[in-house]
């Protein structure tokens, strides 16, 4: 079986072959609404990106030139949708720390699960607390697990610059959450 790359697959879509931006939809949507739910704390806000992301690269198909990878070009598209949330909502997306115990699931029965589920807690709560540039790093290398490269090409750095960005990111996410549980 043949399968298409994601570029061949978005340069069809800009040849006019509409109909493969489905594929991508079913390739991405969820690993988009991680990102965009790790960079906002809300559900539905979330949802409404990951459509108002595919309506874009729908709308800009023209701009795919296929030289970088898709993934960067997806992801420099929600990013620019992350900001025009904000600046059309001019506050930030993501919720309070306090606010953030009533997203994270709550159907957990066990002491493991209970403890393991209150560390997930705290750790969202550190993750929040960190800058937005700074959750946006994590965010795409340990909860995407995209590669250096693929986060450069997202944020038009070097390599070297998002390990130097990732190591401080977590850092200081280290410090914050050693703090909140001591």
């Amino acid at each position: 079986m043949n399968t298409l790359t994601d570029n061949a697959i978005m340069l069809k879509v800009r040849a006019g072959d509409l109909d493969r931006m489905g594929l991508l939809f079913e390739r991405y949507n969820r690993q988009l609404y991680g990102f965009l739910f790790h960079m906002t704390y809300k559900r539905e806000a979330s949802e409404d990106m990951v459509q108002m992301v595919f309506y874009k690269m729908l709308k800009y198909r023209h701009t795919f030139t296929g030289d970088g990878e898709f993934v960067a070009w997806m992801y420099s598209i929600a990013r620019n949708t992350i900001i025009d949330e904000a600046k059309k909502n001019k506050k930030h997306l993501h919720d309070s720390a306090e606010d953030m115990a009533e997203v994270l699931p709550s159907d957990m029965s066990t002491d493991g699960q209970l403890e393991r589920k209150q560390e997930k807690q705290e750790l969202h709560k550190a993750m929040s607390k960190l800058s937005t540039d700074q959750r946006e790093i994590l965010t795409m290398s340990r909860f995407q697990e995209l590669k250096h490269q693929e986060i450069a090409q997202i944020l038009n750095i070097t390599e070297g610059a998002v390990k130097v960005r990732v190591h401080r990111a977590m850092c200081e996410l280290k410090n914050i959450y050693t703090k909140m549980v001591s």
